[in-house]
């Protein structure tokens, strides 16, 4: 009986550390109004296998495209957003479009907000990973509104104009 009961606690003792060296398979980005715009939102991250959801939900932008990125800090501390640094590029590819090389883990697109300021956009991606800790996980970086549409092209940010909302990914517990 002993040994039965020995083996199972290691069976749950291993279990349980498991669990806590298991990826996050939710993360989430408050957006907050920079550059005294009135925009703000929610990012959401959700793990499905090897791929990650990313939802973007805004309000309060002037109707039209507006570009979207991850940027490389989680820093949303200055009133410009300055401080979240340049696009998020572990690859160091150059910008562009997704999906369409060259383009780098940052380089989400845009986004069309309705005559509201309302605004929806949602993409999966398998070059990002969540909660890992290896360079291409999304925690820790910002995620950044920019004032005008990317033209995909313009090196190294798209031309996408200033940084309206910002908000740092973070785990969800």
């Amino acid at each position: 009986m002993k040994t039965m009961t020995g083996g199972l606690a290691a069976i749950v003792v291993l279990l349980s550390s498991g669990a806590v060296l298991a990826e996050s398979s939710k993360a989430e980005a408050m957006l907050f109004s920079r550059s005294g715009s009135k925009v703000t939102g929610k990012v959401t991250f959700t793990r499905h296998g090897e791929k990650i959801e990313m939802r973007v939900l805004v309000s309060g932008l002037t109707p039209g495209s507006h570009a979207v990125h991850i940027h490389e800090k989680g820093d949303c501390s200055a009133p410009d957003a300055a401080s979240a640094g340049g696009h998020w590029n572990p690859s160091t590819e150059n910008h562009g479009k997704w999906a369409h090389a060259p383009f780098h883990h940052g380089d989400i697109g845009n986004l069309v907000a309705d005559a509201k300021g309302k605004a929806e956009l949602k993409m999966e991606s398998e070059i990002w990973t969540l909660g890992d800790g290896k360079p291409s996980d999304i925690i820790g970086h910002a995620v950044i509104v920019h004032e005008k549409a990317d033209d995909f092209t313009t090196q190294p940010t798209g031309n996408a104009g200033g940084r309206v909302a910002c908000g740092v990914i973070q785990k969800v517990p």
